[in-house]
């Protein structure tokens, strides 16, 4: 028998989480260059970090080895804890869903940085979000495939499947949440663009957002929230 509840995950780079200003003052800081966002959300996965034609040679030679990959890494979590942002509208999105009675709200994560849920945790607590109150947090690996803490969380709070939702900006994020059987909302802001999803992988032009108040309103109206709440 399932509850009445209903359940909302999120992603948290390229969705609620600037990750690529992040990263590109991540690289700045070690003499490299990650590229514009135009070009980077269009790379595949393994060239995303190495730039396109122009920036690769340099960027590959100072990244060359553990060492430098370390250090850049340790760059990347201190501006995730102390100055990356949150998109506009998202942490008046999640308070206020946090505060929605009957609706559970969790974040799954492959953030890469060190300590991932203490990062996070710092990053969106300086947006007054207290990732403490949320009712489901997952820190994975890259490599792992969301469909299980997706399923995971659902079947924890005994959710309809019709009743539940999940929000990213990848290809990945979307095959996730179908084979999840969740609804899935996609961000074509974040890790890959407009252009990408629909025409190489084919997700429907319906259920994609463009900017992030895009993407907040479809929440807001698919949970029936009439607050336009502002940061």
């Amino acid at each position: 028998m399932y509850s009445s509840e209903r359940l909302i995950l999120f992603d948290a780079d390229g969705t609620t989480v600037d990750a690529f200003a992040a990263i590109d003052l991540a690289f700045a800081r070690h003499g490299m260059e990650i590229g514009d966002l135009e070009r980077f959300q269009k790379r595949r996965k393994l060239f995303k970090y190495l730039g396109g034609i122009k920036e690769f040679p340099g960027n590959l030679k100072k990244q060359f080895g553990k060492h430098t990959r370390k250090q850049l890494l340790g760059t990347l979590t201190d501006i995730y804890r102390d100055e990356a942002s949150l998109y506009p509208g998202m942490a008046a999105l999640l308070r206020e869903l946090i505060a929605t009675p009957g609706l559970r709200v969790g974040l799954v994560t492959r953030n890469v940085t060190h300590e991932p849920t203490q990062t996070l945790r710092r990053l969106f607590a300086r947006h007054d979000v207290d990732l403490t109150a949320l009712d489901f947090v997952a820190c994975l690996a890259l490599s792992d495939d969301k469909r299980h803490p997706f399923r995971m969380a659902r079947e924890r709070f005994g959710i309809n499947p019709a009743r539940s939702y999940a929000c990213g900006d990848e290809f990945s994020d979307f095959s996730a949440a179908v084979a999840a059987g969740m609804h899935p909302f996609i961000a074509a802001y974040g890790f890959e663009d407009h252009e990408r999803l629909t025409k190489k992988f084919d997700v429907p032009e319906e259920l994609i957002s463009r900017t992030p108040a895009e993407i907040c309103a479809r929440v807001r109206n698919a949970l029936d929230l009439a607050s336009t709440g502002k940061d």
